[in-house]
């Protein structure tokens, strides 16, 4: 093989690999919203500002600290009804963000997460499987890689930052929309 013939082979193959080691976008957050709310009449959003006393109720239920003062929540509606609400949460896995949307019931049950964008190398991204253990988990359930949540080998900054955005919806929705303390 000619040095320019390896010199070609050597570029597809590390051309190869970048592209397979970036991340990708999923849907968007329209797209999210319609699958997150298929019957929706309507799906409203709501900006919140969190006062101190808020941010501390926060980061006590989610056992995590907040990044951000500002929360926004959509609501599905129909015939005047909450269908749901769901929340979108970026943020760093190991150096790239991830977003990925929690529906929550009327009731504050994990109705469904679906990972919106996730920049890291897709090899760090849970399953679908991984995902829906969540489901139907509300603020009550303790939310611990290794102890309710199962780990994910290879994946475990990845699962860590998943169950800390769940916990955090689930205290959005507990502190914001429930009223607890």
């Amino acid at each position: 093989m000619s040095s320019r013939s390896a010199g070609v082979v050597v570029w597809l193959l590390a051309s190869f690999v970048a592209v397979n080691a970036q991340g990708k976008v999923f849907f968007s957050q329209s797209e999210a919203l319609e699958l997150a709310f298929p019957d929706a009449e309507e799906v409203a959003s709501n900006t919140f500002v969190l006062d101190e006393d808020q941010v501390a109720r926060i980061e006590s239920l989610a056992k995590c600290e907040l990044d951000s003062r500002l929360v926004k929540i959509y609501t599905g509606m129909r015939e005047g009804k909450v269908l749901g609400y769901a929340l979108i949460d970026v943020h760093n896995v190991r150096t790239l963000p991830e977003a990925f949307m929690v529906v929550l019931s009327p009731a504050g049950e994990v109705r469904s997460l679906r990972v919106l964008a996730f920049h890291e190398p897709l090899e760090y991204k849970p399953t679908e499987r991984w995902y829906r253990q969540f489901d139907n988990r509300s603020i009550d359930a303790p939310l611990r890689v290794g102890g309710d949540i199962h780990g994910v080998v290879g994946a475990t900054l990845s699962a860590h930052a998943t169950t800390r955005g769940v916990r955090r919806a689930l205290a959005f929705y507990a502190v914001l929309l429930h009223g607890e303390d």
